[in-house]
């Protein structure tokens, strides 16, 4: 996704085993989706990476300075594009969990509105 017009996604590795049976998807991918994902994307660095005995990902590296890790083992092609554009699409920051369900800086003086309200 872009921040300001500026794409957040700056490489790309694509890990994968020439000889592994969970590796059989991503070598597909190399072939037939891994081209035109380059040639959609020239603003992004797409590296390939040989490690052999492992299962295969995806890392994706981000301006901020953040990484994420994908295990793509056992998919499909089609999946692995899917993941592929879902961390194209990604600002990269981290996820944080929200502790309640209204968030906002200026709080009600009030306080929140509830049904169990009584007039």
């Amino acid at each position: 996704m872009a921040l300001r017009g500026v794409w957040q996604l700056q490489k790309l590795v694509v890990s994968y085993c020439d000889w592994g049976g969970s590796s059989r998807g991503i070598r597909a991918f190399m072939e037939s989706n891994l081209p035109t994902l380059k040639e959609k994307n020239p603003q992004l660095d797409v590296v390939t990476e040989l490690i052999r005995g492992q299962h295969p990902h995806l890392k994706a590296f981000y301006k901020n300075h953040n990484q994420r890790v994908v295990c793509v083992k056992n998919m499909t092609p089609e999946e692995i594009l899917l993941h592929a554009t879902r961390l194209r699409n990604a600002l990269g920051r981290k996820v944080i969990k929200l502790r309640t369900r209204h968030v906002t800086k200026h709080p009600s003086v009030q306080g929140t509105w509830t049904t169990a309200l009584k007039f």
